[in-house]
């Protein structure tokens, strides 16, 4: 009489539960690690964004009196604003410009002596790095003041003016107090 064994091979139920509950860690740890990165490039970017946008001006209005007839259309048109800032459009079509954020940016010379760069739609978290980070505190720098508010406001808003800047991390803290992305900084160069 001949026996028939049977082998059987492959793996259990418990080593595949156990491989499964690894990848399964592995991959929250790396959606993580992803958001965290796509966050720190965000706040670059817009830091970046607004370095490059005020140098721009500064340039585009070196041989002027003043800052007048300064707009956010006019910047777009005479090339102030990066591209990256135009949502995919051209200068041509541009009619507004957008932070790293997605937020709006805004640029008014209407003070005719100063200009203003405001960027809207920051979370809490970039409001406060992006508010309080050296935007150049010399005097040779041109930076009068920096404002961050959320948009609740009430007295929420933080106003240094240049003799105490950079914006302190308490106070940046204090004027984006919205915790929806819906706060702004604003700077105010000569």
């Amino acid at each position: 009489m001949k026996q028939f064994r049977s082998e059987q091979t492959g793996r259990s139920m418990v080593e595949m539960l156990g491989v499964l509950a690894i990848i399964g860690v592995l991959s929250v740890g790396g959606i993580a690690g992803y958001s965290k990165a796509m966050a720190k490039f965000k706040l670059t970017k817009a830091m970046d964004q607004v370095s490059t946008t005020v140098t721009n001006i500064r340039t585009l209005y070196s041989g002027q009196p003043n800052y007048n007839g300064l707009d956010t259309a006019t910047m777009i048109k005479m090339g102030a604003v990066g591209a990256e800032m135009l949502n995919g459009k051209t200068q041509a079509n541009a009619s507004a410009a957008y932070n790293a954020f997605n937020g709006l940016v805004t640029i008014d010379g209407t003070s005719g002596q100063t200009f203003k760069l405001k960027f809207a739609g920051l979370s809490k978290e970039a409001c406060v790095a992006i508010a309080a980070s050296d935007w150049g505190s010399g005097s040779g720098s041109g930076l009068v003041s920096v404002t961050a508010a959320g948009a609740t406001g009430a007295g929420k808003s933080g106003t240094v003016a240049s003799g105490t800047l950079p914006l302190k991390l308490s106070d940046a803290a204090q004027g984006c107090a919205d915790a929806k992305d819906t706060n702004t900084v604003t700077w105010e160069y000569y």
